[in-house]
C-alpha cells in the first residue's frame, strides 16, 4: 500500500497548486479556442481542442487522484492520473506536428508519439503500480523523442515557439527530480508545482504558434 500521509500543510500547498494550475488552464483553453476559431481554420481549432482536452484531463486527473480520500476509488483516479500524462503529451505535441509539411518525418513522428502514448495509457488502465520507476523513463522518452525530428521542426516552427517548448520540456524533467524525493517535506506540492509551470510554457508555446503567429 502507498503512503499518503501527508501533513495538512502539505495537502492544503499541493491543494492550491492544483487549483491554481487548473483554474489558468480552463481559462486558457477557452481563450485559445475562441482565438483559433476567430483566427484560423478547422484544422487550427481541431488541434487546439485536442490539446486542451489533454491538459485539463490531465490536471483533473491529477487533482482527484491527489486530494480523494484513501479508499478504492482512489486507485481508480490513480490509474486515470497515470493515464492521461500520456495523453497531455500527446496532446501537447499535437498543434506543433500540426505545422509540419505532410510527408514521412511528420506522419512517423505522429504515428510514433501517438502509438506510444496509446500504448502507455493501456498499459496504465491495464496493469496500475506496476514498473512505476520505469514509467517515468518511458514518459521522457516519449515527450523528448521530438528531437529526433528537430531539423523539420526548426524549419516549421517559429524560433519562440521552438524555444518555450525546450524549456518547458526541460522544467518537466526537473521536476521529476521532486517527484522521486519522496523523503523531501512538500515534495508533492513542489512536484506539481514544476508540472504547473512547465504546462504554462507550452501553453505559450501553443499559444504562439496557433495566434500570436496568425496575427503577426
Amino acid at each position: 500500500m502507498m503512503d499518503w500521509s501527508y501533513t495538512r500543510g502539505e495537502r492544503i500547498a499541493d491543494a492550491v497548486v492544483h487549483t491554481v494550475g487548473l483554474l489558468l488552464a480552463a481559462v486558457g483553453v477557452v481563450l485559445l479556442l475562441v482565438h483559433t476559431a476567430t483566427l484560423g481554420g478547422l484544422s487550427d481549432m481541431a488541434v487546439a481542442a485536442i490539446y486542451g482536452t489533454g491538459l485539463i484531463a490531465a490536471l483533473t486527473a491529477s487533482f482527484l487522484y491527489n486530494h480523494w480520500p484513501v479508499s478504492p476509488l482512489k486507485w481508480v483516479f490513480r490509474r486515470f492520473d497515470h493515464s492521461a500524462i500520456f495523453l497531455l503529451i500527446a496532446g501537447t505535441y499535437t498543434p506543433f506536428l500540426a505545422q509540419l509539411p505532410y510527408g514521412t518525418v511528420s506522419v512517423s513522428l505522429a504515428t510514433g508519439i501517438w502509438g506510444a502514448a496509446l500504448a502507455g495509457i493501456a498499459f496504465k488502465l491495464g496493469l496500475p503500480g506496476r514498473y512505476d520507476r520505469l514509467t517515468i523513463v518511458f514518459y521522457l522518452a516519449v515527450a523528448w523523442s521530438g528531437v529526433l525530428a528537430l531539423p523539420a521542426l526548426s524549419e516549421a516552427l517559429p524560433e519562440l515557439t521552438l524555444l518555450l517548448i525546450v524549456v518547458g520540456g526541460v522544467v518537466y524533467s526537473a521536476g521529476v527530480v521532486f517527484h522521486v524525493w519522496e523523503s523531501l517535506k512538500f515534495q508533492n506540492a513542489i512536484w506539481h508545482g514544476f508540472v504547473v509551470a512547465g504546462a504554462g510554457i507550452h501553453y505559450w508555446a501553443v499559444f504562439h504558434c496557433l495566434v500570436v503567429e496568425r496575427v503577426a
